[in-house]
């Protein structure tokens, strides 16, 4: 029987692909020759799946949930943390963990009025576990720990009062931890941590003017109180830094309630597989540039 005219295409670009292989198994690269070597590779992968894909008579699902993915996992430790009830911040007693935590401020002091008494948390944060915990008392509380940390930074600001605030802690298997605090950074942008640039340093440990130069943080600026901090010029003035407070909840959205939260991060989890997907072909992109 006489092969279809379709088949014997395919057959010839079979062949030609496999003259291809062996030509350049054998051939030796210049870093450029390489480089556009690898995209022309990566655009036939793409289009032989697309192609693939097109004539098969079964349709492939609008989306692939990938439960291992660290990035996907880190939505779900998220939720998993924003689903436990808020606690006061005041000291309580101590517990085994290292995870991620939030914290949400309730108070009156004026800047932070938009965020007062939302599910907007003022700031962020992940403990990490000793290396090679495997249980969550082998974590030890490192959790906990963290929370007293700015607990005592918190009492001894100016303008603030520890019962003006209240977190969620979650425990989390080793690894998880870090992902899940980026989630949470990019949806709520919290004022207090580093990544907005405004009202960092209440993770400080000391900054004394005698041992370091560093400038004084916005945030021992606004609540000075920690006495190693008070010998540092401020890096800002205080209109300054409540100017940057007032423009970042101008352009910052802030969550009412929980059914708000819950909507996004649904929305997240199921747009996940093609932002994973668009951030692997950056970085490919960026690794070509790279070898340039």
């Amino acid at each position: 029987m006489a092969k279809r005219p379709e088949v014997r295409e395919v057959e010839k670009v079979q062949e030609a692909l496999e003259e291809m292989v062996a030509a350049i198994r054998d051939a030796e690269f210049t870093t450029p020759s390489r480089k556009k070597v690898r995209v022309t590779i990566a655009e036939m992968q793409e289009a032989l799946e697309r192609l693939d894909r097109s004539i098969d008579e079964i349709a492939m699902p609008d989306a692939i949930f990938e439960p291992s993915d660290p990035r996907l996992i880190g939505h779900f430790v998220a939720l998993a943390l924003l689903a436990r009830d808020r606690r006061p911040l005041a000291r309580g007693r101590k517990f085994y963990g290292a995870g991620v935590y939030a914290i949400y401020y309730t108070g009156d002091f004026e800047p932070y009025a938009p965020i007062s008494g939302t599910e907007t948390p003022i700031y962020v944060g992940k403990a990490d576990p000793p290396v090679g915990a495997r249980t969550v008392v082998e974590q030890e509380t490192k959790l906990w720990s963290r929370l007293d940390e700015h607990r005592k930074s918190i009492e001894k600001g100016a303008d603030l009062d520890i019962a003006d605030f209240e977190c969620r802690a979650l425990a989390v298997q080793s690894g998880f931890q870090a992902a899940a605090e980026s989630h949470l950074i990019r949806v709520f942008q919290p004022l207090w941590n580093n990544e907005m640039k405004i009202m960092f340093g209440i993770g400080k440990h000391g900054d004394s003017a005698e041992t370091r130069s560093n400038k004084r943080s916005p945030w021992d600026t606004l609540h000075p109180g920690r006495r190693w901090a008070e010998g540092n010029e401020p890096g800002r003035s205080r209109e300054e830094i409540l100017e940057d407070i007032r423009r970042h909840f101008e352009r910052t959205r802030v969550y009412q309630n929980l059914d708000d939260v819950f909507r996004v991060f649904i929305d997240g989890i199921r747009r996940a597989d093609e932002r994973i997907a668009h951030e692997e072909a950056e970085e490919l992109a960026e690794e070509l540039d790279l070898e340039e």
